[in-house]
């Protein structure tokens, strides 16, 4: 089946108080194409410079992941520098570098088009629906989306939104697209503007997840050693496609398997910079941690002198 993820490769310069990095491989691509591929093809639709390093490519080829829509341009790859608080819940953007993202038009070939599951990156509305239109009946369509679309292209946005089956966004930015701060019920004005299921990224305080159905919610795993969360929601991203690619099916029951292998994978992304870490596990690693989740979540039944 595999996946089709078309977004950003980029190279990101990061600090937090707990160190710092410069020019290291990121991007919302990236970070999902790697978190996938431990449980299904994945290809990616991106552009980068002629600056952008063979070594880079090589680590991800090495997962297996399919580069063949990943365009070289003359000029340099996209560039964002930030910095996180010490909670490491926000962060300041000190620099964003477009140069050749700015130009970026996704143009999918033949084997991209007939993928059975798409996951649009955070990219303009106007190209999410670029792509949709390019693609012949996905059977899963899943999209991101960010605060600047959410205020600046809204209009454009709702009917991407209208086309989608799963929206993937962190709190705030849910209370910014449905205008309401109870998420509860932003959640609801979410579903009724066309997803069946919105997943709603909550940082450190872990997710929850909405459809028509049910609410679902998972603790972020504890972790002692947190240093870098860039890209901690578009690994979660990756987990989470990458189950339900492989499940074949997004039933309930799928769905809430999908949250914890994504919530796994993110765990995983924010022990280190940059994606090294996580393109290195072994699904062994991946299987004892989502059954460490599984632990952490469960409590018995009331005593039936309580009943």
């Amino acid at each position: 089946m595999g996946i089709l993820v078309v977004g950003s490769v980029a190279f990101d310069s990061v600090k937090t108080p707990f160190g710092a990095r410069d020019d290291i491989l990121g991007g919302t691509a990236t970070y999902f194409s790697i978190a996938a591929s431990y449980f299904t093809d994945v290809s990616v639709v991106a552009v980068v410079g002629d600056d952008f390093p063979e070594e880079h490519l090589r680590f991800l080829q090495q997962r297996g992941i399919d580069l063949s829509g990943l365009e070289r341009r003359k000029g340099k790859t996209f560039r964002w520098k930030g910095e996180y608080g010490f909670d490491l819940n926000s962060c300041t953007t000190l620099d964003t570098q477009l140069n050749v993202f700015a130009q970026f038009s996704p143009k999918l070939s033949m084997s991209h088009q007939t993928k059975e599951y798409l996951f649009l990156g955070n990219i303009d509305p106007d190209l999410q629906r670029s792509v949709l239109q390019q693609m012949s009946r996905p059977k899963l369509v899943a999209c991101d989306t960010m605060n600047y679309w959410i205020e600046n292209k809204r209009d454009s946005l709702a009917k991407t939104l209208s086309l989608v089956d799963l929206l993937v966004i962190n709190d705030s930015e849910t209370r910014q697209l449905a205008d309401d701060p109870n998420l509860i019920r932003a959640a609801r004005k979410i579903l009724l503007m066309g997803p069946s299921t919105l997943v709603i990224k909550r940082g450190e305080y872990g997710v929850l997840m909405f459809s028509n159905q049910s609410i679902f919610g998972m603790p972020a795993y504890p972790i002692e050693d947190v240093l870098d969360p860039t890209g901690a929601g578009d690994s979660f991203a990756g987990g989470l496609m990458g189950y339900l690619a492989a499940a074949g099916n997004w039933s309930d029951a799928s769905l809430r398997r999908a949250v914890v292998f994504g919530s796994v994978m993110a765990s995983f992304n924010v022990t280190d910079f940059g994606p090294a870490h996580l393109g290195g596990l072994t699904f062994t690693e991946i299987e004892a941690r989502y059954r460490e989740f599984r632990k952490l979540a469960h409590f018995e039944d009331i005593l039936e002198k309580y009943a």
